[in-house]
């Protein structure tokens, strides 16, 4: 995965993200909606990065392709991120990120380019700020909060 060319610029490695992102999704385990997606998240590290969605019958512990990528990324040490690519079977229409792996790209930057593919590799890209605009990420957290009397608002305990 990208050993002869370690840039961390997408449009010189769209192709091989593209691939990666194919490859991976024929690994997905997807019993229950038959839809594999995968992901390759390209790290400003140079290294490639992939997941697939891997299904539970409990739906809400399902993880996305994009979400499962981004987790092996931080797990060996990336955590900045220049590109998402994600694949699915869809002829007609590119796939997108939920909103759950919007949310989650945004903790890392909002400003990573999200390549979202049809089955004939075409594709449309957009900025994830441009895909979750007005979005809440660690930045949220750092801003002035409001005080009474010299002091931030107390939370209410129950």
């Amino acid at each position: 995965m990208g050993d002869s060319d370690h840039s961390s610029d997408p449009s010189v490695r769209l192709e091989e993200l593209i691939d990666e992102s194919v490859k991976v999704k024929r690994r997905a385990y997807c019993p229950y909606s038959k839809f594999p997606v995968g992901a390759a998240v390209l790290g400003c590290d140079g290294r490639i990065y992939t997941g697939c969605n891997v299904e539970c019958a409990v739906y809400p512990l399902t993880m996305c392709a994009e979400r499962n990528a981004i987790t092996k990324a931080v797990s060996e040490g990336c955590k900045k991120f220049t590109a998402v690519v994600i694949t699915s079977d869809l002829k007609n229409s590119i796939i997108t990120p939920c909103g759950a792996c919007r949310q989650i790209i945004a903790e890392f930057g909002m400003d990573a380019e999200v390549y979202m593919t049809k089955s004939d590799r075409s594709y449309t890209k957009l900025t994830l700020r441009e895909l979750l605009p007005l979005g809440f990420g660690p930045d949220s957290l750092q801003e002035e909060k409001i005080i009474v009397n010299g002091a931030p608002i107390p939370t209410i305990q129950q």
